[in-house]
């Protein structure tokens, strides 16, 4: 295999010896050195190159490519290591095998074709043999940042039960308020004690904040306080300043781990499975569905119209339409839709209404930002104090839709709206997602153990792994529209899709896999054809 630094402006290759480790690196920052205990590969690399921020590439046969994270061994030469903790463990007696094999890696697709490449993949999660910190010597900490999300207190109470269950780690802080805590000197002791029953609350206990990303104060704070472990729970925003971290960390030489835990309740965080308290959102969604169903069969002509989390990703709305069957229409922000004329959202509402007598209408927050736009401009509506209204699409979707029936005269109808976004957000995480964030949990603090940083970590194919930050930060996650899941969603409401021919096409070509065969590249323009003639 060979190693590859890859970066904006230039991709190295570098041959590794016979006898080293395929599947890991170390080195100062001018060069890739083997060091004691971390079986890392020998090559060499300009000053300059390292300074664009390379990312960090394993390529070996068959097409099979290692998107690798940093390690401390990469521009900290010659750490001792020492013997995992964990091969002492009363409770891990059971276990067949203890640690990770340093081999193992997660491949990102699992559906390939016969002579698909063996494609991309990460570092397999776990404990390792080594580890590059004595207990005693571990500093920790932890901080929230962004929005609430059910969960955060669970992955805080993991993290300090895993360091000090597993790894005999004693000195745990907790960053008030966000980044900005960490140069305010807010800060609190965590100890299993005091964190033991935090996962029945919503919320986060070291509280929350956006911004306040200052670098240089961050990482000063860090050194002066002697923190060697910081752990980052947030979303795509947070993700990318912990990366930014890092950087500096790495750029002063200091023997820091930085580890992500990406959250995000709109599950828009790419490359992994899902963001923990995206199940928990998706099941408190339900009782909102189901009080605007009540409403809306109680009354002649109902419409009940609930709006939930989507920014720019409408996965809980999807899968809350797919839990409920009560939904007769989702939008979301990936699927444009248009309000008047042939196939459009009125005549659907019309037609649903004669048939059925009721509706529920569920749709993202970040839908038909496009339609609200143009409309906020052209009726510059205010309010008593002449400000200008928030466009809040709930709102104003539900205003469309009574003035739409008000003017045709057609029939009376009778709208209720419910958003239950902030009560969503504020509960605590459900089972499935509590056991998630043991595991997200868990799985960081080994990382960090084992001198991996500059990572996020998350299932990929059900296997939790090491995500370098640039994959995390690098785009966001989105519903396919043209895919089966979607396509249920469809089949599910009889909504109509509003797509036209044109939206098939560029979807179409957009969504399809580049890496076809022959026969399968024959048959793409006759599934394209056909969407179209649907569309039409």
């Amino acid at each position: 295999m060979d190693s590859v630094y890859a970066s904006s402006s230039a991709t190295i290759s570098v041959k590794p010896p016979r006898n080293s480790d395929s599947n890991s690196f170390s080195g100062s920052r001018n060069r890739v050195t083997s060091s004691s205990g971390s079986g890392h590969k020998v090559g060499s690399f300009s000053r300059s190159l390292m300074e664009t921020k390379p990312h960090k590439v394993v390529v070996g046969d068959a097409g099979y490519v290692l998107e690798d994270v940093p390690h401390f061994s990469d521009y900290i030469p010659h750490l001792p290591t020492y013997p995992n903790p964990l091969q002492d463990n009363p409770a891990y007696s059971v276990v067949k095998q203890y640690f990770v094999n340093v081999d193992d890696t997660v491949a990102q697709k699992i559906v390939v074709h016969n002579n698909s490449p063996r494609g991309t993949h990460f570092r397999r999660a776990g404990p390792r043999q080594k580890v590059y910190f004595e207990s005693d010597d571990v500093h920790a900490c932890i901080v929230t940042c962004g929005g609430l999300c059910p969960g955060l207190n669970t992955v805080i109470r993991e993290i300090v039960c895993g360091l000090h269950h597993m790894y005999g780690v004693k000195k745990v802080l907790g960053i008030d308020g966000g980044y900005r805590g960490f140069y305010s000197r807010n800060t609190n002791s965590l100890t299993p004690k005091s964190v033991n029953d935090i996962h029945k609350r919503g919320g986060t206990i070291l509280g929350t904040s956006r911004g306040g990303h200052n670098t240089s104060k961050i990482v000063d704070s860090i050194q002066d306080r002697g923190i060697n472990q910081v752990y980052i729970i947030g979303g795509d925003g947070t993700q990318k300043g912990a990366s930014v971290i890092y950087e500096e960390i790495k750029r002063r030489g200091l023997k820091v781990v930085v580890a992500g835990i990406p959250k995000t309740i709109d599950n828009d965080i790419p490359v992994i499975d899902r963001s923990f308290g995206f199940d928990t959102a998706v099941e408190e969604a339900q009782r909102a569905i189901n009080a605007a169903h009540v409403e809306s069969e109680s009354v002649e002509n109902g419409i009940g119209l609930v709006k939930l989390m989507g920014r720019y990703s409408g996965f809980i709305a999807m899968h809350a339409t797919l839990a409920s069957r009560d939904v007769d229409c989702c939008l979301i922000p990936e699927s444009p839709f248009y309000l008047e004329g042939p196939g459009g959202l009125y005549e659907y509402i019309e037609k649903r209404l004669k048939e059925n007598g009721h509706m529920v209408i569920v749709i993202a927050e970040g839908a038909g930002q496009e339609l609200l736009s143009e409309s906020m401009r052209s009726m510059a509506k205010q309010d008593a104090s002449g400000n200008k209204l928030l466009q809040d699409v709930g709102l104003w979707i539900s205003q469309k839709i009574k003035d739409h029936f008000s003017k045709r005269n057609k029939m009376t109808i009778n709208l209720k709206y419910i958003d239950p976004t902030y009560m969503i957000r504020a509960v605590p995480s459900n089972a499935s997602d509590n056991v998630y964030c043991t595991l997200l949990a868990q799985s960081a603090v080994h990382g960090a153990m084992a001198g991996y940083t500059g990572f996020t970590v998350g299932p990929v194919n059900g296997r939790h792994s090491y995500i370098p930050f640039h994959r995390i930060i690098e785009q966001q996650n989105k519903v396919v529209i043209t895919d089966r899941m979607w396509a249920r969603l469809l089949s599910s409401t009889n909504q109509p899709s509003f797509l036209c021919a044109k939206d098939v096409i560029e979807d179409k070509k957009e969504e399809l896999p580049s890496q076809l065969s022959d026969h399968q590249n024959g048959l793409k323009d006759n599934l394209v054809k056909k969407e179209i003639s649907h569309a039409l």
